[in-house]
């Protein structure tokens, strides 16, 4: 499943027109259970989900809802018991870990409520950091996403020169220096005060309006508000 080949570009039969793209990512009937000492836990219960290209879609549930292990089946790092994990409406049970490793680098970006930056690194390091096995030299683009995020005076400066809404955007700066088709969002606010999670928010609208699919995971309302659409899973169950 080659990055450089495009979806969309085929054409099926002269009279019918370019083929629709199929959806980045799309959990279908997925149920997941874990073996614990109390019995058979179901994190996830017959749960269909598609991400759609350029849509916010904000994931809301209480703790122990089950948000996490969506977002793992998601980020292709966990298999579902039953049901499967579609990516370019192509089923991934069959690949094996190095090839969920490429696609995971090549598709999709993620971002983390601690930010996950190394200490030690620049701006412009972190961000290039997802390259770093690569044979190009993402310096440029990753001066470039900073730039756009409202970093450009901030590139040589490390984590603890930067507040938490500075590193959130070097979070998400390096979640697209792949040019991914998914940005998975783990509480994407929550270490934010409410101006800085705003701003944050709206820098996802506009990556979101580039064509990236969404998926913020959080208990946090306003990330709702800036939402396209919003879910709810509750007890493995996912509503709306």
């Amino acid at each position: 499943m080659s990055k450089h080949v495009r979806e969309g570009d085929a054409t099926d039969g002269a009279d019918r027109g370019p083929v629709a793209d199929p959806p980045p990512l799309r959990l279908d009937g997925v149920t997941k259970q874990y073996e614990g000492g109390g019995g058979t836990v179901t994190a996830l219960n017959d749960v269909d989900f598609t991400v759609e290209r350029g849509e916010v879609t904000a994931v809301m549930g209480p703790s122990g809802s089950g948000k996490s292990t969506m977002l793992n089946m998601l980020g292709l790092l966990d298999d579902p018991t039953t049901g499967s994990v579609e990516l370019l409406g192509e089923p991934v049970a069959g690949l094996s870990a190095a090839e969920r490793t490429d696609v995971r680098r090549e598709r999709v970006g993620f971002v983390f409520q601690d930010f996950h930056l190394i200490p030690t690194l620049s701006a412009v390091e972190n961000v290039r950091l997802p390259t770093r096995f690569l044979d190009d030299d993402y310096t440029e683009r990753a001066v470039d996403l900073l730039t756009r995020v409202g970093l450009g005076d901030r590139l040589q400066h490390t984590p603890d020169e930067l507040s938490g809404g500075q590193k959130q955007r070097v979070a998400i700066a390096r979640s697209l220096i792949n040019e991914p088709d998914v940005l998975l969002a783990d509480e994407p606010t929550g270490n934010l005060d409410r101006d800085t999670g705003e701003a944050v928010l709206a820098e996802i609208n506009v990556i979101a309006a580039g064509g990236v699919g969404v998926v913020a995971v959080t208990h946090d309302d306003l990330v709702g508000e800036y939402a396209d659409r919003t879910v709810e899973l509750v007890d493995g169950v996912l509503r709306g």
